[in-house]
């Protein structure tokens, strides 16, 4: 483990025992607000104290394990039993240490909410929307097995069973976390359907992920929306074209504009549309100040923009490239199953490290 998380691990476990005598002195019992305030930093810390008093008695029977090895005097048989408790006792350190860098790296506050996915077609024009659609169904898959809700707000649909663009709410715990590496431009690499000569294509596909804001995150000041009602003109049954169920929301300032017509009810499509309007306006602005950011970041490789190439998906080879972190994995046909898992724990890996280096 990195010296400077050993540290910071040293120190949260020395902290929970200061906070454990501490609530044992009769006088902080008789302050009912800093007890409150002292259990939960306990609380807080308990998990990596506990798993610091774990790690430091498996390294002392590690030690003595050791110390047998070394001892020529020791039987053979002790000298086997002592090399295979050597084994066993450095993967549950190393497991240990891997579990604890969850408590000692800085969580994402934004890790566990829902969020507001988009997915537009880039250049390629028809097999661009085609997957868009795709990409689209391998996100709802994934969002699947990871337990979340996938709940569309706008779709534009192509004619052959693709997508100009998609947006849809993703609701469950832990969403974001799941999703924030899938923003970026998504080449895909292949012979389309509407190729007659057999030539492989290259298209893009752009993919933003935003985490859903609270209504007490952004305030929006209703003089500054202009809200238009119109009949909805995709599925629904009875409702379509002779209701005003479908809505759209500008924002005035930013000209931030939200089309929602996927639910028969105008309260109900006003109100998913309100919640991604929140979403895009937080979005621009971070987008913003990264943008004023990166001006004095041009020496480094890489600006974080859409702009960049993270993925190509190449069908005639079965191989999916991460080019974030280099990962190529020949199972594609799994990946467009939602089977996501390898890619994202390679970036979730990628991001720990880098911020390690800045514990």
């Amino acid at each position: 483990m990195e010296t400077a998380l050993r540290k910071k691990w040293e120190s949260l476990a020395s902290r929970f025992q200061e906070l454990t005598d501490q609530l044992m002195d009769p006088s902080v019992a008789s302050q009912p607000s800093l007890l409150r305030k002292l259990s939960k930093e306990r609380t807080d810390l308990e998990p990596a104290a506990r798993l610091f008093g774990a790690y430091h008695e498996y390294a002392k029977q590690l030690e003595d394990a050791m110390g047998i090895l070394a001892d020529p005097s020791a039987g053979g048989e002790l000298h086997k039993l002592a090399a295979e408790e050597k084994i066993e006792l450095e993967r549950q350190k190393a497991e240990i240490e891997e579990r604890v860098r969850e408590f000692l790296i800085p969580r994402d506050p934004r890790d566990e909410k829902s969020l507001v996915l988009e997915i537009r077609a880039g250049t390629g024009g028809d097999e661009a929307g085609l997957f868009a659609g795709e990409l689209f169904r391998l996100y709802a898959k994934y969002a699947e097995k990871k337990g979340c809700k996938v709940d569309t707000v706008e779709a534009s649909e192509t004619g052959i069973g693709g997508y100009k663009n998609v947006v849809a709410l993703i609701e469950g715990k832990g969403a974001y976390s799941h999703f924030k590496y899938e923003a970026g431009v998504h080449r895909v690499q292949r012979v389309p359907v509407t190729e007659a000569s057999g030539r492989i294509h290259t298209s893009t596909v752009t993919v933003a992920v935003m985490p859903e804001v609270d209504e007490v995150d952004v305030q929006i000041d209703p003089k500054d929306l202009r809200i238009d009602t119109f009949c909805s003109s995709g599925a629904g049954g009875q409702s379509v074209n002779t209701t005003y169920s479908a809505v759209r929301i500008t924002h005035l300032p930013t000209g931030v504009v939200v089309t929602c017509q996927d639910e028969r009810s105008q309260l109900k499509n006003r109100t998913k549309a309100m919640r991604t309007l929140r979403a895009r306006i937080v979005e621009a602005e971070r987008e913003k100040q990264e943008a004023e950011i990166a001006q004095n970041r041009k020496s480094q490789v890489g600006t974080g923009e859409r702009s960049e190439k993270i993925r190509t998906y190449n069908f005639p080879q079965n191989r999916v490239t991460d080019h974030r972190v280099g990962v190529t994995l020949h199972k594609l046909e799994l990946v467009m199953e939602g089977d996501l898992d390898e890619i994202i724990q390679a970036l979730k890996a990628q991001q720990q490290q880098a911020e390690t280096a800045n514990v």
